[in-house]
């Protein structure tokens, strides 16, 4: 089984994908969260040689937006791959699995019907903790991790 790249490393792989222009839509709700991800991810592609020029970045009130958000940016800005950054943490109701699902299904569903990237950078965590944890904390940036992922996808589909 071939190694997957560390995220943390993204000067570790070379990628070829300088050419694409890459969406990211980031939810507003816990932003203090959200914005640390949208930072990891740019620098993830700033490094990986994408313009800031051919970055377009669109700003969703909440996660359950998310996939609408990254339909116009493959519409309206043809953008070879979307990353979609939120943060759902669990509270007392069921109100965190729904928006969870329709999150994770309306950004899987985006793939299938555009046959591009759009990469779930959602975190769905029990606490506010864990969200800080993975957003540039000891768990690493899971924006990285989504830039990361976009960029091996791309790849992918130039092979």
């Amino acid at each position: 089984m071939a190694s997957r790249p560390s995220a943390n490393k993204p000067s570790a792989r070379k990628f070829s994908v300088s050419d694409k222009k890459i969406g990211i839509v980031v939810a507003q709700w816990h932003n203090d969260i959200t914005d640390a991800l949208l930072k990891g991810a740019l620098d993830v592609l700033k490094k990986a040689g994408i313009k800031t020029t051919d970055i377009v970045i669109m700003q969703a009130p909440g996660s359950f937006e998310l996939p609408l958000a990254a339909q116009w940016l493959i519409n309206d800005h043809e953008a070879s791959a979307v990353l979609c950054l939120g943060c759902i943490i669990k509270g007392e109701t069921p109100h965190f699995d729904f928006i969870s699902q329709a999150a994770a299904q309306g950004i899987m569903n985006l793939n299938l019907t555009y046959n591009i990237p759009v990469i779930f950078g959602v975190l769905t965590t029990n606490t506010l903790q864990q969200a800080r944890e993975r957003s540039g904390g000891k768990h690493g940036n899971k924006g990285a991790d989504a830039a990361v992922a976009a960029l091996e996808m791309l790849e992918n589909k130039k092979r």
